[in-house]
């Protein structure tokens, strides 16, 4: 790099810079001050113009630049560096980052820029040391609603969880909230919390289901991972309930034990045995039977219980306990009431409610 005067006022803006939010005028003031008293302690780096311009493009030091243009400077010190073949673009995010720390927002933009240049997201994390993880989950940003990301970039975030359910929610269902949401004059600070309930969908996870690509794919079931879960398990999920819940209703069909039944559960999503039925805790016998439900995470459940011992009937031999064994089978489902569209034929299988 070579090391020149210049009038501040020469220097061209580059489009490409990673900082696109305004500083606050607390920190404007106080960088004034600053250059005012002892001048610019850190060159900003330039380019030479490419186009066969004559002038420079500031790589690096926009904000240094303009109070240098307040603070009345006629020359400043630059650093002349070679145009990159990215214009600048990972230098000026790694300058930007070390000097001060970018808001997600402008750290996700500069990413699609450095993608948008040919590279990879592996190289990034190399580059400015960050995971991947952290790089995939900043991309997300690009599903959120522009309004939203304007609001985000003044400093007001929301959590991790409130951003992975409004990415997770589309831009139209984002737009609606987002007018009973947004910020006013009288109460300028956003309530994520309600943002990401109205956004909320139930979540059925692929690791509570028992079925398998083959049903998946059966009822039209699409997989989508959430990036903000622990890196060790499986984050898979869909907000397709109805499929969901056809899918394992189908399983406990096809692999129901002999002596099995598909059981209903009530509003408690406690399982409802047939009447009479004791609930066996501990080892089964041979005799007993096995109820299998879902509980209200959608996961397959089984319970085993017996009836009561069959009385002999005075009626040639036969057995008064006939009943006992109808009512052993009064609400087993030998087809599931799902359709593999995910459409429900009769009533719910199970009663939930949104975790």
């Amino acid at each position: 790099m070579q090391l020149i005067k210049i009038d501040p006022r020469a220097l061209n803006e580059n489009p490409d810079r990673m900082r696109q939010t305004n500083s606050t005028p607390q920190a404007d003031a106080l960088l004034l001050a600053t250059i005012k008293a002892v001048g610019i302690v850190q060159p900003p780096v330039i380019t030479p113009e490419t186009g066969g311009g004559n002038g420079y493009v500031i790589n690096a030091g926009h904000r240094r630049v303009k109070q240098a243009i307040a603070a009345g400077l006629e020359e400043i010190d630059v650093l002349v560096d070679e145009a990159a073949d990215d214009n600048g673009a990972m230098r000026s995010m790694i300058e930007n980052i070390a000097r001060e720390a970018l808001n997600p927002v402008d750290q996700w933009r500069a990413i699609e820029r450095l993608v948008a240049l040919g590279w990879t997201e592996e190289a990034i994390g190399v580059a400015l040391t960050l995971p991947v993880r952290q790089i995939r989950k900043l991309r997300l940003l690009a599903n959120v609603l522009p309004a939203m990301l304007d609001h985000m970039a003044k400093g007001d975030m929301p959590d991790e969880r409130q951003l992975r359910t409004i990415a997770s929610a589309s831009l139209d269902e984002q737009k609606e909230v987002w007018k009973k949401h947004k910020p006013s004059q009288a109460d300028p600070q956003v309530s994520w919390g309600s943002v990401a309930q109205a956004l909320t969908k139930v979540r059925m996870y692929a690791r509570h289901a028992s079925f398998g690509d083959d049903l998946a794919q059966a009822y039209g079931i699409q997989w989508v991972e959430d990036l903000f879960a622990p890196a060790d398990e499986d984050s898979r999920y869909t907000t397709d309930v109805e499929a969901f819940l056809g899918a394992q209703q189908e399983w406990m069909a096809n692999n129901l034990p002999k002596k099995g039944i598909i059981a209903e559960t009530t509003n408690w999503g406690e399982v409802k045995l047939p009447p009479k039925a004791e609930r066996v805790y501990g080892k089964p016998s041979k005799s007993d039977c096995t109820a299998m439900y879902l509980d209200r995470d959608g996961r397959v459940q089984s319970v085993h219980y017996r009836l009561p011992a069959a009385k002999k009937s005075k009626d040639k031999g036969t057995a008064a306990g006939t009943d006992a064994a109808d009512e052993s089978t009064a609400i087993s489902k030998p087809r599931p009431d799902v359709t593999r569209k995910g459409r429900r034929d009769h009533r719910r299988l199970t009663n939930r409610r949104p975790p």
